[in-house]
């Protein structure tokens, strides 16, 4: 893939990307890499797309899309980091020098204490948060693709994604990766788990989706007539967080009630205790499972209204 093929590419997950940094940034990764090979045998650029691919998905910047595809390029390409600076200018060669510096960091201790003194320690040593999220990505690709390396290395990695950076990524509000990532690490820490979970899951799954539609429908209605505006969306729990409230609550899948969650996304405050209440006509609540985000924000910023019924 050309470097303008691949910008082509990015810029149709986000318009607002610059094609010729993109297209440059592309350009020197190919040629940093080129005749290196990843263990899964593609070559190594292939994953340098990925994660700039990740990164146009979530709709972050150029230069955050760029330093993706070059993130690699100083520490496995010997790119010099002045070039870095020469070409494309000091905001890309210190995303590219900051994601160089925390890669060479390695968390080993398995205590919660310590990884959270590590990511602590991630936060305090970049001075742009892109650098974490360009790690983030890279870290995500990485664990798609982590099937070809050693065994005791597969466990190394996941565990310090499971500890480290799936709650990076939660801290960020980037659910969807954290959920990734955290499936992933599962998948691969306790495959057996995992797959009993996941073909249980798959069982009951079209089932369970008819339900958030049961749900879903009654809601759209009653806040198109009450004028409410708000996004309405369902979905069956990641792996992961149904195996943390097996084990949290000592029960069996068949005995997790909040097996599913319907997401509403509205414009103010006062709206989210307004459709709060509208949904309390609808469906009984279970007064002791509301647990109120937006009055007591948690420490990432996250404020939401939350209810089981």
């Amino acid at each position: 893939m050309t470097g303008t093929e691949f910008a082509a590419r990015a810029l149709e997950l986000d318009p607002r990307l610059s094609t010729d940094l993109v297209a440059r940034a592309h350009d020197l990764a190919a040629a940093a890499h080129a005749g290196q090979a990843r263990r899964s045998g593609d070559d190594y650029i292939v994953h340098c797309e990925e994660v700039g691919l990740i990164l146009a998905e979530l709709r972050l910047d150029s230069a955050t899309v760029a330093a993706g595809l070059l993130h690699d390029a100083v520490e496995q390409g010997n790119v010099a980091l002045d070039d870095l600076r020469r070409g494309f200018g000091d905001e890309l060669a210190e995303l590219v020098d900051g994601v160089t510096k925390i890669t060479g960091l390695r968390f080993e201790s398995r205590e919660r204490e310590q990884a959270e003194n590590f990511r602590k320690m991630l936060l305090s040593v970049v001075r742009d948060i892109r650098i974490i999220l360009v790690k983030l990505a890279d870290r995500l690709h990485n664990m798609r693709t982590i099937s070809h390396l050693e065994p005791e290395q597969i466990a190394r990695i996941s565990r310090e994604t499971q500890e480290i950076y799936a709650p990076l990524a939660g801290r960020f509000g980037m659910g969807r990766i954290q959920r990734e990532l955290e499936d992933l690490a599962f998948m691969r820490l306790e495959p057996a788990a995992y797959r009993e979970l996941s073909e249980a899951v798959d069982a009951t799954r079209a089932d369970h989706e008819a339900i958030v539609t049961e749900v879903t429908g009654p809601i759209r209605d009653l806040l198109a007539s009450e004028g409410v505006e708000a996004q309405i969306s369902g979905r069956v729990k990641h792996l992961s967080s149904l195996r943390r409230k097996m084990l949290a609550r000592s029960k069996r899948l068949d005995e997790i009630h909040d097996f599913f969650a319907v997401r509403i996304i509205t414009g103010g405050i006062g709206d989210c205790y307004r459709i709060l209440g509208l949904v309390h006509t609808l469906f009984a609540p279970v007064h002791e499972l509301i647990k109120d985000y937006v009055a007591s924000p948690k420490a990432n910023g996250y404020r939401s209204l939350h209810t089981t019924v």
